[in-house]
């Protein structure tokens, strides 16, 4: 009787450890599932096919810029910025991507270099790397679990079907995401960039991030960073088709006034 009470013993106690190890260390698959429970829910996620958000930039010391960015399924996104009273405009239609930057002396619309464009197709994936990401053709694997300014997080590495790699940390206990690591290409040389993301409010059922805080990895507080945010979303504005294609060119300046 004893023999068989011990056995017992032994068998609740092996379930008990196993499922306390699975909860400890969860798949990757339960994490994507519960950082998209965090955020609303697939049905509600789904349900969003347009976005506008409207903010301000820090661009630089000193430097703000308001900005409006739109996006729509599966991967159109459209950003205005203004910059000393000049508007600058990135699109991208799902396929080409064109620049408009005034400030810089265009004054028509630019087709995107190879590197710009690959980032603005990373930016108007509309759902992330997470949701769906085999369907994507995305590898997402759990490689360890630090903390991040002492929050304890999941380190999620993200292989995209191009080949890019990205790091992302999950708060373990929110499991929404709070900081990405990865790589860009500026002015031809390849800056490793960590980006903190926070300040999460619900519009609609869903959570977005109101602001985001990028620099290259190692800077200083505030060397090199770009901060974004975000005072406004809307879901499911309307947006015309054509609103992510070429931007019209810079208007011509008026002409002077004949003096009296």
């Amino acid at each position: 009787m004893l023999r068989k009470s011990l056995l017992s013993f032994v068998a609740v106690a092996a379930v008990a450890s196993a499922a306390f190890a699975q909860a400890a260390n969860p798949t990757v698959d339960e994490l994507i599932e519960k950082n998209i429970q965090a955020k609303g829910g697939r049905e509600k996620l789904k349900a969003v096919q347009t976005r506008r958000l409207t903010g301000k930039m820090l661009v630089g010391p000193g430097l703000e810029a308001p900005f409006v960015l739109e996006q729509a399924r599966p991967n159109k996104m459209r950003m205005e910025f203004v910059i000393q009273g000049m508007t600058a405009v990135t699109s991208y239609d799902g396929t080409a991507g064109w620049q408009l930057m005034p400030f810089l002396g265009k004054k028509e619309a630019e087709q995107m270099s190879a590197d710009d464009l690959k980032q603005a197709q990373d930016q108007a994936e509309f759902d992330g790397s997470f949701v769906d990401y085999k369907d994507k053709g995305n590898q997402v694997e759990l490689v360890g679990k630090e903390e991040v300014e002492g929050t304890p997080a999941y380190k999620l590495k993200v292989t995209k079907k191009s080949g890019d790699t990205e790091i992302v940390y999950l708060d373990a206990d929110s499991f929404l995401e709070i900081q990405s690591e990865g790589k860009n290409m500026v002015r031809g040389q390849e800056v490793e960039t960590v980006t903190s993301i926070g300040d999460y409010k619900e519009v609609q059922g869903v959570l977005f991030p109101f602001s985001i805080q990028s620099k290259p990895k190692g800077a200083a507080a505030g060397q090199g960073s770009f901060v974004m945010t975000v005072e406004k979303v809307e879901v499911n504005p309307q947006l015309a088709a054509d609103r992510f294609g070429k931007p019209e060119g810079a208007p011509a300046p008026a002409p002077a006034k004949p003096q009296q």
